[in-house]
Formats: structure tokens, sequence, C-alpha cells
């Protein structure tokens, strides 16, 4: 008898965080392959209703108005012990790569961090799957514990039709208090979410410095899009990590993707590929971003992105 899979809800703003709706989808099929139920916890400010689940364990409390992660360490790993669910999904979000392993430490739980696949193994344990080894393969993992516990990225999943309304089940905090730390203030960072842009435009190692990322934010202002960047930029020193796509990044899916400079590595193909449009601007004509385009153009960027902001503008 397997206990239930339990989906960690996250609010962003006055919302679900949309990776929380992945998830629902994706424990639905999990919870259908264990013949268990699919549960959701979400510790709230106020009342939120939700499709997809059996249940929605809903924590209310000003409390959980502002992150603090240890408050959510302490109600999750009560509710957790209590309910004894043997697979908890959360996503792998800036605050959920914080919050989680405090969880599954304060549980002795085994926990796979950036997953990009979950299935179902022969024996009944969940194989949680993600890069490794610098992306070069995916491992798949599975944990002995009882409880089991990954979290995954989003866009990694399609989002799901969720069907009926979960049943609402209101529930008191734990713990309502923490006086460890104090938020003070909460400081949005000035970054678009470029999992959801409808045109991305990427750089690569064909970027010569920082101050050239410029030419594709010209580009991509000019489209009504964002900017992105390969691994080999960011790790080079001239880029934001929190707009690195690719295995080890974020995922992309959107009807324009212009790839500029970037030769095509597997691990980068891996987060843009569902892109419904793919233009591809390298020097070498060999590059294996050319295998997977729409359209191809062999040039230098810094000549060709020029003409192309003089053509759309």
């Amino acid at each position: 008898m397997h206990g239930n899979v339990l989906i960690l809800a996250e609010a962003r703003d006055d919302s679900l965080h949309p990776v929380t709706y992945e998830l629902l989808g994706k424990g639905r099929e999990l919870a259908d392959k264990l013949n268990c139920g699919l549960d959701c916890l979400l510790l709230s400010p106020k009342e939120t209703r939700l499709q997809g689940a059996d249940r929605l364990y809903l924590m209310l409390s000003q409390a959980f108005s502002q992150p603090e992660e240890y408050l959510y360490k302490a109600n999750i790993s009560e509710f957790i012990k209590e309910h004894k669910p043997s697979i908890v999904l959360a996503g792998a979000t800036d605050f959920g790569r914080s919050y989680v392993p405090r969880v599954a430490a304060a549980l002795g739980a085994g926990l796979t961090a950036d997953c990009t696949g979950l299935s179902i193994g022969d024996d009944g344990r969940l194989i949680q799957i993600r890069p490794a080894f610098s992306d070069n393969i995916l491992a798949h993992i599975t944990s002995s514990s009882a409880t089991q516990m990954a979290t995954v990225r989003y866009g990694e999943f399609p989002m799901p039709i969720l069907g009926t309304e979960a049943e609402i089940i209101k529930i008191p905090p734990y713990t309502e208090a923490y006086s460890g730390t104090v938020v003070i203030e909460t400081i949005q960072r000035n970054l678009h979410n470029l999992s959801e842009a409808d045109v991305v435009v990427a750089g690569g190692r064909g970027i010569k410095a920082t101050e050239d990322i410029s030419l594709l934010q010209e580009l991509a202002d000019c489209l009504g899009g964002q900017v992105g960047f390969s691994r080999a930029l960011v790790e080079a020193g001239l880029a934001d990590a929190a707009y690195q796509i690719g295995y080890s990044g974020l995922r992309v899916k959107p009807s324009l993707y212009i790839a500029c400079g970037i030769s095509g590595a597997a691990q980068h193909i891996a987060g843009m590929k569902d892109s419904a449009k793919i233009i591809a601007i390298n020097r070498d004509p060999s590059a294996p971003i050319f295998n997977f385009c729409d359209i191809g153009y062999v040039g230098d960027l810094y000549q060709v992105i020029p003409q192309l902001i003089k053509e759309i503008s």
C-alpha cells in the first residue's frame, strides 16, 4: 500500500506559480500508476482554490505572507510526518531550492534536485531523472527512504488539463513564529520570466564581451522578446546565470527562438528544442545548431543582427 503523492504548491504574488500546475499533471500520472491519491499542500495567507488534485490541504496564516524557509520547513515536515505521503514533489524555483532541502533534512528523506523527468519503476519506487556529469548523461535515481522527494524545473512537463476542483481541507499551522529571522523588505528582482517569453533571442560563445549583449537586447526589444544565454556565455562570466537556457538552466518554448553565436551543444538544445520556430546565426557552417533550426544563416552575428534590427525597426 503506497502513501499518496503530495505536491507542494508555491504561491507567487496573488497566484500559484505555474510549475504547481505542471506538477499536478505529472503527479496525477504517478498517482494513477500507483493507484493512490493525489494531494496538494499550500501554505497561504488567504483562501485559494485549486483544480487537479483530489485534496487541497490549505494551511492559512498571515505568517506565510512572506517566504521564510524555517516556517515552511517546520510546517511542511510536520505535515509529512502526520500524513505520510510516499512521494513529495515541489518546483525547483529559487524558493523551492532553498526550503525543500531543509524539509528533506528534517525528515531524513532522500531528495533529488532539479529533475527533468519522473517515472515509476517496476518495484513501485519513484525514478528521478536529472542531468549529471556536466549535463553529459541523464542519471536515473531512486531513494530508499520511505518519503521520496524531488524538485522539478519549471517547463519540463506540459501544462495539463486539470479537471475537477479539489476538495479543500483547511488545517491550522503547526507553528506560526520563528525568531531567528525577520523579513524587513521583499525586493523584487528585475527578472522577466524567460520561460514564458513568446520570443527569445539567445547569445552564446560568439558574443565577445558583456557590453555586446546590448545588441541581443536591441533585437529582442524590436521583436517584443527577451534575452537568454547558453551555458558557455554564463561560465565565461559574461552573462547572468538566471537567464541560462539548457539542462542546467531554464527550458523555453517560445514561438520564435533566435540563436546567435550558439554552437548547439546537447545540453543547450534540450532547453529550447520545443520552440515553434528556430533561427540560427553562426559563423561555423558545421555548427550542430544548424541541424535543429528552421532557418540557418552562416555569418557574423555582429554584422547580421544590426541588419535584422534595421529591417525590423
